[in-house]
């Protein structure tokens, strides 16, 4: 397994944290571990870190508040550990820009499946951050590969560009736009938009989406909760708040009432 980079657990009890800590650990991570938000924060500056778990209830300031000054400077991905049956912070914590949630208590091998599913798929990230990012931030099966040629670079596959009623999405670059304008996504929204795009007007059920999040951990066999179906309802919504869709006239996202969603016709 290659380096996956830096992990920054940020956690104030020290059993969770000792065994976040060590499940990283085990991942390839090299750790680094901070009992308050603040600290944690910085400890993200320093290090330029890959993956970031965050402890809703901090004795200083908030998991939601260390998530967006950490979001002011970095595009790591981020989990936040919630409390069992609280769906508050669930959704709280997807509107805030977290790319997953655990809630606890939760299975060693459960966090580091979710991360590994994160890591294998390249992050979104705005062009200086992206530029900056180091070696380290390589995803667990990344390989380094030459350098694109010029040619190369201004030419994706034809195959990887999708448009929708003057949306644009491109897989290769991890990209989007709507009318020329830049849709700064999340991981987890990009994958959820891509889906849909690729769908071609056939309905997507809440769980087959639950899927596309979630990556290989969640197969077909998995138990998809009412959680997880909610985590899907607020990220259809952010994503249709950045596109500044009508919900009375969707020009790209239009619900199926009791099973999922569907693209629009084109226009």
């Amino acid at each position: 397994m290659s380096d996956p980079g830096v992990a920054v657990v940020i956690e104030d009890d020290t059993d969770v944290r000792n065994l976040v800590a060590a499940v990283l650990r085990q991942s390839g991570f090299e750790v680094h571990v901070a009992p308050s938000g603040r600290e944690g924060v910085e400890l993200v500056r320093t290090h330029d870190a890959t993956v970031v778990t965050i402890d809703v209830g901090l004795p200083d300031i908030d998991g939601y508040e260390v998530l967006r000054r950490i979001r002011g400077s970095s595009n790591c991905y981020v989990v936040m550990l919630t409390s069992r049956g609280d769906e508050l912070d669930t959704l709280t914590a997807l509107q805030s820009g977290a790319d997953d949630y655990i809630t606890k208590p939760f299975r060693p091998r459960e966090l580091r499946a979710r991360i590994a599913a994160m890591l294998r798929r390249p992050r979104v990230a705005p062009e200086p951050l992206a530029a900056a990012a180091p070696a380290a931030a390589l995803p667990f099966a990344a390989q380094p590969t030459a350098p694109p040629s010029p040619a190369a670079a201004t030419a994706p596959p034809a195959d990887s560009i999708l448009e929708h009623n003057g949306l644009v999405l491109n897989a290769a670059a991890r990209t989007a736009a709507v009318d020329g304008r830049d849709l700064p996504l999340t991981r987890s929204e990009f994958d959820l938009l891509n889906e849909m795009l690729k769908s071609n007007g056939s309905v997507r059920t809440k769980a087959d989406l639950v899927r596309v999040v979630r990556g290989d951990y969640y197969g077909e066999d998995t138990y998809i909760s009412d959680s997880d179906e909610r985590a899907i309802e607020v990220h259809i919504g952010n994503l249709r708040r950045k596109l500044k869709e009508d919900p009375k006239n969707p020009r790209w996202l239009q619900t199926v009432r009791g099973v999922g969603y569907r693209l629009t016709p084109m226009r």
